[in-house]
């Protein structure tokens, strides 16, 4: 017999960024622990057990689904516009739902999918409760929510600030997202829009998330809680809590790091300093701008030799910056390799832009690798400044390249800083600790009667 309730998360794809890895992580702990736990995908790769796809077509007519299926049979990323499969693409979807194609114009966001109100069937038996994770990746019609749960006591963990704006993930500075959106500044800030429909996508998703007062809602960092509560959100839903992600320290733990060097064929004698992100380079939420105007600043400091930069999760070939050389990793699906990439640096760097929680920050600090990012979103929840690591200003090249080289010039401050911060991990930001405090809110929710 399963020792919890039965599990259905609900996430974009298996591999992916921050939120996917989240997901992921814990459908297989689920697993582990016996649980009846089921994980539905958008875009399924079938590497783990108990992984469904969501039908992308859902309850379309046959013409539809034929055309449908066509398209996605491409596999190539939408905003690739470059690509003349991308073309193909768009002429089919157009063909198969000239209605639908008419709406992205008219810069509605994509909510049509059918499929999503199928979510509860997928399974042989329905869930006991219905996590869900990132809603926006084309794949989940929120306008389904109210009725998904009237049947399914349901968690909506937000991992970024989607759920609140009129398309975007991060609104950065725009303070637009407190009023319902509308005359946005940017359309062009991920998830990008056609024209500005922003008011009106707004709207639609404040009336899904708050129907009937029955979705609870987490949140990584007390910050993004802030968020919710400003946006008026709060009021209408049934519970919110404050559920940090958890590093697995089993695998994320200090160790040695000629051996990391060694085994990822790495210069023993460099200065590494380390930027772990998917795909860095084109968002504009994650600050590799400053970065690169931060690298010169840091090599031409007498106190540091040999300086390389290794960047994590970018599929580009290896660069320089005035000299200094820039060696780019392609995104690992391994954590025990994206652990020995942390080992293997001196100095982990993190100047983001907008980040809800920094989990990127939080497995540095894990594998005592003392940490300089920015003073934005949740980082300073992870990172005590002066503490466990320094917090800079965001877009601020000088003070992050004057943090950076503060700390390599001093070896004992930077070794009590990755003592403190491995220490703060595993006693405050476990994924054991991560874990329990979900199934803790399974339990309580799927209990006979909550539904009701």
């Amino acid at each position: 017999m399963s020792p919890g309730p039965h599990i259905l998360q609900v996430s974009p794809r298996e591999i992916g960024g921050g939120a996917e890895k989240v997901a992921l992580d814990l459908h297989r702990a689920y697993l582990n622990r016996g649980i009846d736990s089921w994980l539905a995908v958008g875009d399924a790769t079938c590497e783990t057990d108990n992984v469904l796809s969501i039908p992308p077509t859902g309850t379309r007519s046959q013409w539809t689904r034929a055309l449908l299926d066509a398209a996605n049979s491409l596999s190539i990323e939408r905003d690739a516009p470059h690509d003349h499969r991308w073309l193909l693409d768009r002429a089919l979807r157009t063909v198969a739902d000239p209605s639908h194609m008419s709406r992205v114009q008219r810069g509605l966001e994509d909510f049509d999918h059918p499929a999503t109100a199928l979510l509860p069937t997928l399974t042989a038996t329905p869930p006991d409760v219905l996590h869900l994770h990132n809603l926006h990746g084309e794949y989940f019609d929120i306008r389904a929510l109210p009725d998904l749960t009237a049947d399914t006591p349901t968690i909506l963990t937000m991992h970024d600030v989607w759920p609140l704006t009129g398309h975007c993930a991060y609104p950065l500075s725009c303070e637009r997202w407190r009023v319902g959106c509308g005359d946005c500044p940017d359309l062009t800030l991920p998830i990008p829009i056609r024209r500005d429909a922003s008011a009106e996508n707004c709207r639609t998703k404040r009336e899904a998330l708050s129907a009937g007062k029955r979705l609870r809602v987490a949140t990584p960092s007390r910050w993004l809680m802030r968020l919710v509560e400003a946006s008026g959100l709060a009021d209408a839903l049934a519970e919110t809590r404050v559920i940090p992600n958890g590093v697995d320290t089993g695998v994320f733990h200090p160790g040695g790091r000629a051996k990391a060097r060694a085994a990822l064929d790495l210069p023993d004698e460099a200065t590494i300093v380390l930027f772990a992100a998917r795909s860095a380079k084109s968002s504009p939420f994650k600050g590799f701008e400053t970065l690169e105007a931060a690298l010169p600043l840091i090599a031409r400091s007498s106190g540091v030799a040999d300086l390389l930069l290794v960047a994590l999760g970018e599929d580009a070939p290896d660069a320089s910056i005035q000299g200094v050389p820039i060696r780019f990793v392609p995104f690992a699906k391994s954590p025990e390799t994206v652990a020995e990439h942390y080992r293997a640096a001196d100095l982990y760097l993190h100047p983001a832009r907008a980040e809800s929680f920094g989990l990127a920050v939080a497995e540095a600090m894990a594998c005592g690798v003392p940490v300089v990012a920015s003073d934005v979103g949740g980082i300073p929840e992870i990172v005590t400044d002066g503490e466990t690591g320094l917090l800079v200003p965001v877009d601020d090249a000088r003070t992050l390249a004057a943090a950076a080289v503060a700390l390599l010039a001093d070896d004992e401050l930077r070794e009590r800083m990755a003592e403190a911060g491995a220490l703060r991990i595993a006693r405050r930001l476990s994924f054991e600790r991560q874990i329990k405090n979900y199934l803790d809110w399974y339990a309580q929710i799927a209990q006979p009667g909550v539904r009701a």
